[in-house]
């Protein structure tokens, strides 16, 4: 009975910390959508990264991000991969091990395979910026530009004032110097 008890206080704990991380999520991203100032903007953003690269019941995992982030930072990109697989083994749902290694995928031109991940954490979070700004940087690189486009498009409903919007005019320029 007191195992019961213990799994019932443990489990209410899990997802109490994963409410209340969404409730936040909200909360921010309600306030990014209505933000003219950019240096309020990129608070904000910051916020959200914050949230997003803390894991909601494991801070060893949060370590392991950390540490593959450091590793990714290094250009240790094998190792990296290892890690944030690593971290996604032991919580296939936290979005944000998906998107550190759609980055590390990225950086070692896996383009498919960073796709394959960014589509995961478009799945479980359609909102992260981050990882339709890396969607759109694929695109470009493998000169899909209109799909590049519609993803910065769509990170901008969810952030008006994303600094990735500034792509935009570049891409229609290549989209221009191609059909020449």
């Amino acid at each position: 009975m007191k195992i019961f008890i213990l799994f019932l206080f443990i489990f209410s704990f899990i997802s109490s910390a994963q409410s209340s991380q969404k409730d936040i999520l909200n909360n921010l991203f309600d306030q990014l959508q209505t933000i003219n100032n950019s240096k309020s903007a990129a608070l904000l953003e910051k916020k959200i990264w914050s949230i997003w690269n803390e894991h909601p019941n494991d801070f060893r995992l949060t370590e392991k991000l950390e540490f593959g982030t450091e590793l990714m930072q290094y250009g240790d990109y094998n190792y990296a991969l290892k890690v944030f697989s690593n971290v996604l083994d032991n919580d296939p749902k936290w979005t944000e091990a998906w998107n550190k290694r759609a980055t590390v995928y990225f950086l070692m031109s896996q383009f498919t395979n960073s796709l394959n991940d960014i589509d995961k954490v478009l799945n479980m979070e359609p909102r992260h910026f981050g990882a339709l700004s890396g969607q759109a940087r694929i695109f470009i690189k493998i000169q899909e530009y209109e799909k590049a486009i519609k993803s910065i498009e769509n990170a901008l409903k969810f952030y008006p004032s994303f600094k990735s919007r500034e792509l935009i005019p570049e891409i229609e320029k290549l989209i221009k110097e191609n059909s020449i």
